[in-house]
């Protein structure tokens, strides 16, 4: 006697096509019911009947909420059989033994693997688009978040498979992805660069010229700026513009891919570690940023890299700790073949740059320490910090913002108005996190505290930080040198936290005289 087969569900929530059950497409009228089946497919384990309730029915009462989930679960079981959904009193599920299929779950997991082109198929648009559900709040909330996630991965997606396509010079291929990018961020130069790049490879100058027009209109409707001079040089065929941004490389760290790069070739290792959020090719496309680290390149070897989560990194689950970030620069000075370098740390990388150097002092010639801090809450003895419910607001209104330049009157007080740096920084935002990855980062932050560790730094320590920095207050920072044997810090002028906006030249000089001072 054989048991009976359990059915096929093809769950497509990326562009919303539908559902399949054994292949053939089912209409189901039932939209609260379309959506709870998408929420199931996608949790990837029981779901709280309570939490199911409130999430589709916060308008009811709990009795009233949990009788139309029932409702509601009824009618799918009518519609895709008895077996098909799992319910107790506690919670709801897919049946374990179907044959379930989730083409987000898929896309993701191409992505994880490395397999690009598939990944890159397999997303056909966006996280349930064109679908919502006007009086639920909460599960529009849950849509927006996961979209955002989706999105970010698919930038990656691209922007890796340009790469490997363009190693495979296989050009037209290269060209079909910096196609798909620009159609995610019109307005990001640097895609329209990949896509140049790549028709001038392919032998398609016109289609060159063609996407040089489209990159010019958009600025100049939206931005109100001509295109940057590396655009225009591609066209002219120059040596560097054909070159485009250093090549990206990837180091191992803990089973995870981290993208790096390296600039310059001189005697001293100088490895930039990142604050929350950042993204190893699209930095190149603010000329403030090209112009520091060419400026630092003269001095030795650059080398810059995106932490686990963010960027052409690995996407992971888990928050990024400061240990977890002394792992990730030791894994990139592995590959780089860095035996010891000077660390910059910025804002949030400090504490990395703190753990690393108490950890392995071996390996730290000195450190820059810019606009950064040992504890990221409040406390009696660290008063210098925003409180939890302060710190509760602040990450809330950047969740809710997401999509826009992010808190730049904060951390860049003199951009505010430049409608080009602004809408870099957005477009850096979206290709390098999502909302949900953003709030882990700045939760692992709120919970981290290094100071333990400061008193086991040996190694020469510069700490600069602007006066009157609106992110993280100069009195956090000049704690955090006190603490440290022999540190130096130096308070600049100005209120902008990004190092690389504001005095550049007082920074640079710092930097450098600091390091041409280290011993070799």
């Amino acid at each position: 006697m054989s048991l009976p087969r359990m059915p096929s569900l093809d769950v497509q929530i990326l562009g919303f096509p539908g559902v399949k059950l054994d292949g053939r497409p089912i209409e189901f009228a039932l939209r609260k019911g379309v959506a709870l089946l998408a929420y199931l497919a996608d949790a990837r384990a029981p779901v709280g009947r309570e939490a199911l309730a409130a999430l589709f029915w916060p308008e009811a009462d709990g009795a009233a909420a949990r009788a139309r989930l029932r409702r509601t679960l009824h009618r799918i079981r009518e519609v895709f059989g008895a077996e098909t959904i799992v319910a107790d009193r506690a919670s709801v599920r897919f049946a374990t033994e179907l044959d379930l299929h989730v083409d987000a779950h898929a896309f993701e997991q191409a992505g994880d693997d490395g397999e690009f082109e598939t990944a890159s198929q397999l997303y056909r648009g966006d996280f349930l688009e064109g679908f919502g559900l006007d009086d639920c709040p909460a599960f529009e909330e849950w849509a927006f978040f996961r979209r955002e996630a989706l999105r970010s991965r698919l930038a990656q997606v691209l922007e890796r498979l340009y790469e490997a396509k363009s190693s495979a010079n296989d050009h037209r291929a290269a060209a079909v992805a910096a196609a798909r990018l620009v159609a995610l961020d019109p307005l990001s130069e640097m895609a329209h660069q990949y896509a140049m790049r790549a028709q001038i490879r392919a032998g398609d100058r016109a289609a060159a010229e063609r996407q040089y027009e489209i990159c010019t209109r958009h600025l100049a409707d939206e931005l109100s700026v001509a295109p940057d001079p590396e655009t225009t040089a591609i066209l002219e065929g120059s040596v560097a513009a054909a070159h485009g941004t250093p090549r990206t490389r990837y180091a191992e760290s803990q089973g995870l891919h981290l993208a790096y790069q390296i600039v310059g070739d001189g005697p001293l290792d100088i490895i930039m570690v990142p604050g929350f959020v950042s993204h190893v090719e699209r930095v190149w496309e603010e000329p403030r940023i090209r112009a520091f680290l060419g400026a630092l390149s003269q001095v030795g070897r650059v080398i810059i890299f995106d932490r686990r989560g963010v960027g052409l990194s690995d996407r992971v689950g888990e928050a990024p700790t400061a240990a977890a970030t002394a792992a990730d620069i030791r894994a990139v000075m592995d590959a780089a073949q860095s035996p010891r370098a000077l660390l910059f740390g910025a804002s949030e990388g400090g504490p990395g740059c703190i753990h690393l150097a108490a950890e392995a002092p071996e390996r730290v010639a000195g450190l820059v320490l810019y606009g950064s801090l040992a504890k990221g809450s409040w406390s009696e003895d660290h008063p210098f910090a925003l409180t939890a419910s302060q710190y509760e607001a602040w990450l809330k209104r950047m969740v809710r913002e997401w999509g826009g330049p992010l808190e730049i009157e904060t951390f860049a007080p003199s951009l505010v108005g430049d409608r080009r740096a602004e809408h870099w920084w957005s477009g850096l935002l979206r290709a390098a996190s999502s909302p949900g990855a953003l709030k882990m980062v700045l939760e692992a932050l709120r919970d981290m505290d290094v100071r333990p560790l400061l008193p086991r730094v040996a190694a020469p320590t510069l700490v600069l930080h602007r006066q009157g920095d609106r992110a993280i207050r100069i009195e956090a920072g000049r704690r955090m040198s006190e603490n440290i044997s022999g540190a130096r810090f130096v308070a600049l002028e100005g209120d902008d936290h990004w190092f690389w906006v504001g005095d550049q030249e007082r920074t640079m000089a710092e930097v450098i005289a600091f390091a041409g001072n280290l011993p070799t």
